[in-house]
């Protein structure tokens, strides 16, 4: 067995090799000599700041004496937050988790110590080292567990936020687990939380708990905007501002999800009546700028989504109006087109409409389809992917139906491909039953890229039921 030396014997046989004096050494590495030497020595406690400067010195990377001085400095000393802390920032920086859970496990033991460690979680999630952030809040929230506090409902919402992914069944997953917790979260925190829970279920496609969570939302919003509109109402007023969006936006954004749970069960005389409701903002208030831009994007939303549901509802009429609608509003964001486009290619299909011409005005929508979308607000990370595979299906059964085989096909795959990746078996089910039916009219290569994808897909889904069934041993 090898016995590593202390960092304490490595620096001394560095400075024997290179022939360096303690006070050269403090030159190169920019220390007093006299810290060097009580380093050395074992008289002093090497801090953070020094153990950079050392390895600064001797030309080892950052992170080379971390595991070491979690056994030196940190398990066999006296516990000292103000002189663990910044090696816990620094494995978080130089992503060394394995080092940062060897000390937090320390810590945990420790119950005053979850403080700090919430704190460290917090800023880690801020500046995006996710896998440290999750270890933190899942071993906080383990810690609190039995105490019901807003801390560990914090660290669930948190949890929440990293795990939700690409993986649909996954993303169910995080979302029961995290329901729970909402009601335990400040109650300002609560409406942002309530908006992703709903729009992780509007990708899901579960609409009653997406209609039962916008419910819930427009209700504590509508509390929430009347405490503070009352006066004297300085301090609410404060609380809002961490909010991500103004405060009347989470009473209009609850109609709007209402609407399309209405939409998705086929009520459109329901959907219009929410979108109508969205549509009149007379009643806000606020008049700043932010205001001002969410209330001119509601008020677009509500002419689409008017002509939208019309279309839907089967009175084809209003097609041309609702793309010169479109074409009128050449600012719209491009999450805005892919929805238009979807809702186009499902009348299409529905009450057989020709759009070959229309298509050609969603060239650049239709292209940039393979693109994941990249934003922190959970409706731009979950249900636009979910629509654009959505969107890739329709166009695949249109293109097939039309007869035009090559655009169909390569639609279809496409759609395959962001199936798999969202794993959702209805939508890759769905695709390889119009493969099926049209696969007559496949060339030999989109016959092999097809029972390719296929091929790849099965190996996957047993690697991973194997992986499972080994970890269950």
């Amino acid at each position: 067995m090898k016995i590593t030396p202390t960092i304490r014997a490595e620096i001394q046989t560095y400075l024997r090799r290179k022939g360096l004096s303690m006070t050269k050494f403090g030159h190169i590495a920019g220390m007093n000599p006299g810290t060097v030497s009580g380093i050395v020595t074992g008289n002093r406690t090497i801090s953070m700041h020094q153990l950079d400067r050392i390895t600064m010195g001797m030309n080892l990377s950052p992170d080379y004496f971390y595991e070491r001085y979690v056994e030196e400095n940190v398990i066999d000393a006296p516990l000292n937050w103000k002189r663990i802390s910044p090696f816990l920032y620094r494995c978080v920086q130089f992503r060394r988790v394995d080092c940062l859970q060897k000390v937090v496990s320390v810590l945990l033991d420790k119950p005053n110590y979850l403080h700090y460690l919430f704190e460290l979680a917090e800023d880690c999630y801020e500046q995006g080292y996710n896998e440290a952030a999750a270890y933190l809040y899942e071993n906080i929230a383990e810690g609190e567990k039995q105490q019901h506090s807003e801390r560990l409902a914090v660290c669930q919402y948190r949890l929440f936020t990293i795990q939700v992914g690409d993986d649909q069944n996954r993303n169910l997953r995080a979302a029961t687990i995290f329901e729970a917790f909402v009601e335990r979260l400040d109650e300002i925190d609560q409406l942002d939380a309530l908006k992703d829970l709903a729009n992780v279920y509007r990708s899901l496609r579960i609409w009653d708990k997406v209609d039962e969570t916008a419910k819930k939302m427009k209700m504590k919003a509508e509390i929430q905007y009347t405490l503070k509109h009352k006066q004297d109402s300085r301090e609410h007023t404060d609380s809002t501002d961490k909010l991500s969006r103004p405060l009347f936006v989470y009473i209009t954004y609850a109609d709007l999800l209402c609407a399309g749970v209405s939409e998705a069960q086929g009520d459109y005389q329901q959907a219009l009546q929410y979108t109508y409701a969205y549509a009149d903002l007379s009643w806000v208030k606020e008049t700043d700028e932010d205001a001002l831009y969410w209330i001119k994007l509601y008020q677009h939303w509500a002419q689409a989504n008017v002509l939208a549901n019309k279309l839907l509802s089967g009175d084809v009429s209003v097609l041309h109006e609702y793309l010169n609608y479109i074409d009128a509003s050449s600012d719209t964001i491009q999450e805005d087109r892919v929805t238009q486009l979807l809702n186009i290619m499902i009348a299409a299909n529905l009450y057989k409409l020709d759009v070959n011409d229309v298509l050609k005005r969603f060239e650049t929508e239709i292209a940039s389809f393979s693109q994941q979308p990249s934003s922190d607000d959970m409706y731009t990370q979950q249900v636009i992917p979910d629509y654009s595979a959505w969107c890739g299906y329709e166009l695949a059964y249109y293109y097939l139906n039309q007869g035009m085989y090559s655009d169909g096909f390569n639609q279809l795959l496409c759609a395959m491909v962001k199936a798999h990746i969202l794993n959702n078996e209805t939508y890759f089910i769905n695709c390889i039953g119009l493969f099926v039916r049209f696969k007559a009219h496949a060339v030999p290569e989109t016959k092999t890229e097809f029972f390719t994808l296929i091929e790849k897909v099965w190996w996957l889904n047993n690697v991973e039921k194997s992986g499972n069934a080994d970890r269950s041993e």
